[in-house]
């Protein structure tokens, strides 16, 4: 391949990226399988701008999922993992556990051999960290039952690819595998002496993480040269990959053993965020080219065969997950959610997949049939959360099925009503409870409110987006509600009940920035409050004295700052449709308000200055 070549390659690979990403992104079905579809799209089955190459680029990109076992590596502190430990192990464990050896028993039946059902078991026990976690998290669930168990079992999902690496060489043909390893600088010692070099090898990286890269990242950061930090955390993750592929083990095993090593290392984020991109880049990469390099004539040919296979790897999963839900006492809404976000076949697959047919564990039939059945699996699990989310929940709750119980509220006439008591809410409730204004909160996260309890707060848990439990606080005779809820969907919901069940009730709502204000304004929040705009305006105010500007007239410009603001966000407000109506406003306002300030900054200085200097020092 010449130059030329090279770049019109990147160009449809970049192209296909930035067109398929956004739109699966806008439809729900995440960026993994946006790249799926991009790769399908590029590739010989489509429209054949990519051909054979993609195989070869494959192998390239496989680099990214060894960069992403050394991110996750870094993520393991041992206070996440000992405080997850319950479902970490157990609902984790038990999942991979038990899928995998229904999975072989099911393999078993069809006639497969041994090995090959061994290996297809431990790769379809795994689920899709990138598509579950980006769902959760869009949808504002992470602190939920269902978000908080699918985050444990993933995470154990993520730890056991380790040992599944481990074991696949076992299951290869001895003449592959020797192919395989030949470029191994001791495949030609005895057994014994392997495995001696290999647990040294591994002992090695442990000691080096430990003491070494600390001090050597701390003389490349008091460089304060960021592209040498970059290229210093490239060079450990490579040079790592190279010493385990000299010794014939997994690349990925050393570099997720150095992330481990270092994931209480100071350095452990600037590492990360060095990475990331990196990351990002080589795996979307590596699923363009899983894409590209599919046999879509496997799909045209038997599709009912791969049909079958999708909805039956999906029911099996789910079943477990039910079952093991229930053992858990997840109530059942959230077990349903858990089960159906979890049913899908993980992205890690596609490497196992590809390491198994090289390696003579799984013929290239059944690779290029699983492979299908993987994209689509992926592919379905948003359409069935919508569709669950649309139908399902509702007549679950409707039916009142088991969930946390919802605190019994009777004869609470209090003014105020907070519905969530985060960060913002927290701190709103302390200033109105010294001032003796009589408060009656709600929130939905059982940890947090345990804890307030024990400082003596009257919090009670549950969905204030229930009309029914509005009512039963006594929002018919309260004066002004207060939503400052963590999700900003829930926020949605929460105000538009409250205006039309309740509309003699004086909506004050929290909002993270201006978009998030004009929204819920639009929506009928009487009053709307960026909690990012007085603390950033106060850090201005002490930015400005630092710089010699005295309290008085640093307190006048924050005073002037905030009250055009607040004038300018109504303006704003009603052009927020036409955008360009919308910025030349802004120009304008702005522009007003630098010349405001200045005509301050002209005022003859106050004779009470110097007294109030002496009261802010105090």
């Amino acid at each position: 391949m010449n130059d030329l070549d090279f770049f019109v390659q990147a160009l449809i690979y970049l192209s296909a990226a930035i067109i398929m990403v956004p739109i699966a992104h806008r439809l729900g079905l995440g960026s993994v399988l946006g790249y799926l579809l991009a790769g399908i799209g590029i590739g010989p089955a489509v429209l054949g701008f990519v051909g054979t190459e993609g195989h070869d680029l494959l192998h390239f990109a496989e680099f990214g999922v060894v960069m992403m076992l050394f991110v996750i590596g870094l993520e393991l502190e041992i206070s996440l993992l000992w405080r997850l430990k319950y479902w970490l192990l157990g609902l984790g464990g038990l999942q991979v556990t038990l899928t995998s050896a229904l999975v072989l028993v099911f393999s078993l039946f069809f006639g497969l051999e041994t090995k090959p059902s061994i290996a297809l078991g431990l790769i379809l026990a795994l689920s899709s960290t990138a598509i579950v976690l980006q769902t959760l998290k869009e949808k504002g669930l992470m602190q939920s039952l269902s978000g908080q168990a699918s985050f444990s079992v993933l995470l154990f999902q993520d730890m056991a690819v380790i040992p599944i690496l481990a074991i696949f060489p076992l299951l290869a043909d001895s003449d592959q595998t020797g192919a395989e390893h030949s470029s191994s600088l001791i495949h030609h010692l005895p057994g014994y002496l392997q495995t001696i070099i290999v647990i040294l090898t591994v002992i090695s990286i442990i000691l080096a993480g430990r003491y070494l890269l600390g001090p050597l990242f701390r003389a490349l950061a008091s460089t304060g040269l960021r592209e040498v930090f970059t290229g210093a955390s490239l060079l450990l993750v490579i040079g790592i990959s190279i010493l385990m592929g000299l010794i014939g083990v997994s690349a990925a095993l050393g570099t997720f053993l150095a992330g481990v090593v270092l994931a209480t290392s100071e350095f452990r984020h600037e590492l990360e965020s060095n990475i990331e991109p990196f990351k990002g880049l080589l795996l979307g990469l590596f699923f363009l080219s899983v894409g590209a390099s599919m046999n879509l004539n496997v799909v045209y040919e038997n599709p009912f065969l791969i049909l079958g296979t999708v909805l039956g790897i999906m029911l099996l999963k789910a079943l477990v997950l039910l079952l093991l839900g229930w053992i858990f006492r997840l109530p059942l809404d959230q077990n349903l959610y858990f089960a159906l976000a979890l049913s899908q076949v993980g992205e890690f697959s596609f490497v196992l997949f590809n390491y198994s047919e090289s390696s003579g564990i799984l013929s290239e039939q059944i690779v290029s049939t699983m492979v299908a059945s993987v994209a689509i699996s992926m592919a379905l699990t948003p359409i069935f959360l919508l569709v669950y989310e649309k139908w399902f929940k509702s007549l679950l709750e409707d039916k009142g099925t088991e969930k946390p119980k919802e605190d019994e509220v009777h004869g609470e006439e209090n003014p105020v009503i907070i519905c969530g008591f985060g960060k913002f809410g927290n701190m709103l409730g302390r200033f109105l409870r010294v001032n003796r204004i009589g408060i009656t909160v709600l929130d939905y996260d059982v940890d947090r409110i345990e804890m307030l309890r024990r400082f003596g707060f009257k919090v009670y848990f549950g969905d204030a987006t229930r009309t029914e439990l509005l009512l039963s606080i006594g929002a018919e005779k309260a004066t002004l509600l207060v939503a400052a809820l963590d999700s900003f969907e829930k926020q949605e919901e929460l105000i538009r009940n409250v205006i039309q069940h309740f509309p003699h009730l004086t909506i004050l709502a929290r909002a993270g920035d201006r978009e998030e204000a004009y929204q819920l304004k639009e929506l009928g929040a009487h009053r709307v409050y960026r909690e990012t705009k007085n603390t950033a305006i106060e850090l201005g105010v002490d930015v400005l004295k630092s710089m010699g500007i005295r309290s008085y007239q640093a307190r006048k410009a924050a005073l002037t700052f905030s009250k055009h603001d607040e004038e300018t966000f109504e303006e704003l407000f009603e052009h927020r449709k036409d955008r360009k109506a919308y910025i030349s406003l802004a120009k304008q306002r702005n522009a007003e308000l630098e010349r405001l300030i200045l005509v301050d900054k002209g005022e003859k200085e106050i004779p009470l200055d110097d007294e109030w200097d002496e009261m802010e020092r105090n």
